[in-house]
């Protein structure tokens, strides 16, 4: 069963790892997608993945005039949404003595305050019944040496989900999160360490795992398909968390 037949969904950040996956899922259960990436090779590349009934847009999350034509796009061709998955993101490692402003202001320009006014841009286009579905990430609940402002970022999310899930509802627009642990996916190589230092750091992080291992973005875009789902009609500003169980220990 086609579980998204007839809808249409934006995803942002859709162009590799968990937005990917759920843009590949979502397109098997019938959505007509849109998804967006800054990366233009990757975008060529998940449209190759995804075929050309995809529609591909080079859009940056964090830039307020690229959201506007984002959305004017959507517009133009479907006229409406009746999933928003705000999945664009950017991690950077940080230690405290070391971090600077540009870092902080991007982290924040994209995580933050990129994916409030994406919302507030698509309000008008969100039917009655929609799902915005925001990736949060454990980081928001575990602290991570040098991840400061990453984890900050995407605590201010989690809040956010919570109030704009009550101030939406009357609109019947559902508003949930996800929140991802180790995920395998190439998010460890924007980080922009050494090879080595990367794959101990992995190695460190799959030890620490009830499961021993690291999840498939699969495995989040399943939650991210409930959450779109009318399965999902009673759902409102939570964070389902996608860990393996890490945040429990």
């Amino acid at each position: 069963m086609q579980r998204l037949a007839g809808k249409t969904v934006l995803i942002t950040g859709g162009n590799s790892g968990i937005g990917l996956a759920t843009a590949r899922l979502f397109r098997d259960h019938g959505a007509r997608l849109v998804i967006t990436g800054r990366s233009q090779s990757g975008l060529e590349h998940a449209q190759q993945a995804l075929g050309d009934a995809v529609i591909a847009l080079r859009s940056d999350a964090g830039d307020l005039a690229q959201i506007d034509a984002l959305m004017a796009t959507v517009a133009d061709r479907f006229g409406q949404l009746d999933t928003l998955v705000l999945n664009a993101g950017v991690a950077l490692a940080a230690p405290i003595d070391g971090a600077t402003e540009a870092q902080f202001d991007e982290m924040f320009a994209v995580n933050v305050k990129g994916t409030y006014f994406t919302i507030q841009k698509a309000l008008p286009l969100l039917r009655p019944g929609a799902s915005i579905i925001v990736t949060t990430s454990i980081a928001n609940q575990v602290g991570t040496p040098a991840m400061s402002i990453y984890g900050a970022s995407k605590a201010a999310l989690r809040s956010l989900v919570q109030t704009l899930g009550l101030e939406l509802i009357g609109r019947g627009i559902r508003v949930n999160a996800i929140s991802p642990g180790p995920i395998a996916t190439p998010i460890f190589e924007r980080f922009g360490l050494p090879d080595e230092v990367a794959q101990g750091i992995k190695a460190q992080i799959a030890g620490k795992s009830p499961m021993q291992r690291f999840g498939q973005p699969e495995e989040v875009a399943k939650v991210a398909l409930f959450l779109a789902s009318d399965d999902a009609s009673y759902v409102v500003g939570e964070e389902i968390v996608v860990d393996g169980g890490m945040s429990v220990v």
